[in-house]
């Protein structure tokens, strides 16, 4: 069977105009102002992050990178927009480990956590803390852990949200401790932070970046952190392995995600800026007084670190038994 010449000419064109296409793309972006999406309230730890992290990518690039607070569903309400938007850079999702404990908690989420993304790279690592109010006759976690064996049901631990990565460090310490404690979903870090302050609820676990402040000004207490190792912010604060949950660890981390089929180009263009940027000093200083780690990881990199986060905390909620409220 002879071959059509003009067919065959016209599959050169095209696959030449795709590939000049992308490549012009990746050359002239960005060329008009970038969303940063954040699922969560302003006030919490990516919030504070995204936010130490925005304007210094504007400088970078010469074009504005706008921070877009779009509360709900633990972060949920934030990801489904990045996940139907173009994928053309103009619209990032910055998430934390809540987008991959997620995975296995909702069983109709709207995208793929994993399959509808495109990694950008890891931006940071911080612990959680579990906060108590300075009213509270609990001044330490062993007291905390006493009070609520002798009282089950009647304590409860506030977070960010349903299926945030607080939430389930909450209920990983219930398991681990032994204890019987209610869960108080806020919808935000902030809120949650506000009625601790308040008097309104006991406990809250929360990333040290939002609620960092509040420790420094006395108007919580801090009881443990969450990983193995303590805070360097605030190496004071004793770990809640060490506080008398022995083996107790969950890392906090944040990240940055495109829509899935961003070019390649842009997203490696992306992570270097962040690199670059993370790297400076005066960027440093600044994450490190808010409670976080610089850390940064290759897009590709982050894709397989995601999927192993996701695997990780769907096997945890399995054997925990955890449903969504």
């Amino acid at each position: 069977m002879a071959r059509n010449p003009f067919r065959m000419r016209w599959r050169l064109y095209m696959t030449a105009a795709l590939l000049f296409s992308g490549t012009t793309i990746a050359q002239t972006y960005p060329n008009r102002p970038v969303r940063l999406v954040l699922g969560y309230p302003p006030g919490g730890g990516i919030d504070v992050s995204a936010r130490i992290l925005a304007p210094r990518l504007s400088d970078f690039f010469g074009q504005q990178f706008v921070v877009d607070n779009r509360p709900g569903a633990s972060g949920n309400i934030g990801a489904d927009i990045v996940a139907r938007a173009t994928p053309d850079g103009y619209t990032l999702l910055m998430m934390t480990l809540s987008h991959a404990v997620g995975a296995g908690l909702y069983k109709n989420l709207p995208f793929h956590p994993a399959d509808s993304f495109a990694g950008v790279s890891l931006t940071g690592a911080t612990t959680l803390v579990l906060l108590g109010h300075p009213g509270s006759p609990a001044k330490t976690l062993k007291e905390l852990i006493a009070l609520a064996k002798v009282k089950p049901g009647q304590l409860s631990f506030g977070s960010s949200g349903v299926g945030g990565s607080p939430h389930l460090a909450g209920e990983l310490l219930k398991l681990q401790a032994g204890i019987d404690i209610v869960h108080a979903p806020y919808k935000g870090t902030g809120l949650a932070l506000s009625d601790l302050i308040g008097g309104h609820i006991p406990l809250l676990m929360s990333a040290l970046p939002g609620a960092a402040p509040h420790i420094r000004s006395g108007r919580a207490r801090a009881l443990g952190v969450s990983t193995a190792r303590r805070a360097k912010s605030m190496p004071d604060v004793p770990t809640i392995s060490e506080g008398g949950v022995p083996g107790y660890d969950v890392n906090h981390w944040f990240g940055a995600l495109a829509p899935a089929k961003t070019d390649r180009k842009i997203l490696d263009q992306l992570h270097a800026a962040l690199v670059k940027i993370m790297r400076a000093n005066e960027v440093v200083v600044a994450l490190d007084k808010a409670g976080t780690d610089v850390a940064t990881q290759s897009p590709r990199e982050f894709d397989t670190y995601l999927r192993s986060e996701i695997a990780r905390w769907s096997k945890v909620i399995r054997e925990a038994g955890i449903t969504t409220q």
